[in-house]
């Protein structure tokens, strides 16, 4: 019988993994006016704004663009360098353009971990940050609103 010459086992060199240049961070952020809900994703860019897949420059009508873009402009340099998309559902458009403010500058907090951007927004306007909780009266019975009744005649 022959015998067949052992090959010494050899264990394979362990390969260096190429060290990631930059860590991935992402934040995901919410925010809610009335019956309108925004649900903002926050990273690293250059600045741009993409509200329901329509960039914040051109949006329309001008007033809410105004009101999203009020957070953006209270930070300066810090929110120069992120990109936020923001997905809004339900309500009008000028409680849309409340959540979506409230998700940008939520996420503008989160990110630069700043209590003095904080301070500012709040200075400047407090739903900014925190919501407001004021909410649609249900309809009652007896009447076409929530308040209003029937008139009735007295005679």
């Amino acid at each position: 019988m022959t015998e067949e010459p052992q090959i010494p086992a050899v264990k394979p060199e362990k390969t260096e993994k190429p060290e990631k240049a930059e860590k991935r961070r992402i934040l995901l952020v919410s925010g809610k006016r009335k019956t309108a809900i925004a649900r903002a994703i926050v990273k690293n860019g250059s600045g741009n704004a993409i509200i329901n897949g329509i960039p914040l420059s051109v949006f329309a009508p001008d007033i809410a663009r105004v009101k999203m873009s009020e957070p953006l402009v209270l930070s300066g340099e810090r929110g120069k360098s992120l990109d936020f998309n923001v997905k809004v559902a339900g309500g009008g458009f000028m409680g849309q353009a409340e959540a979506a403010r409230m998700a940008i500058a939520k996420g503008l907090i989160a990110w630069t971990r700043s209590s003095e951007l904080r301070k500012l927004m709040i200075n400047y306007d407090r739903t900014m940050l925190a919501g407001d909780p004021r909410r649609k009266e249900p309809k009652k019975f007896g009447g076409p609103g929530a308040r209003r009744r029937e008139q009735k005649s007295y005679r």
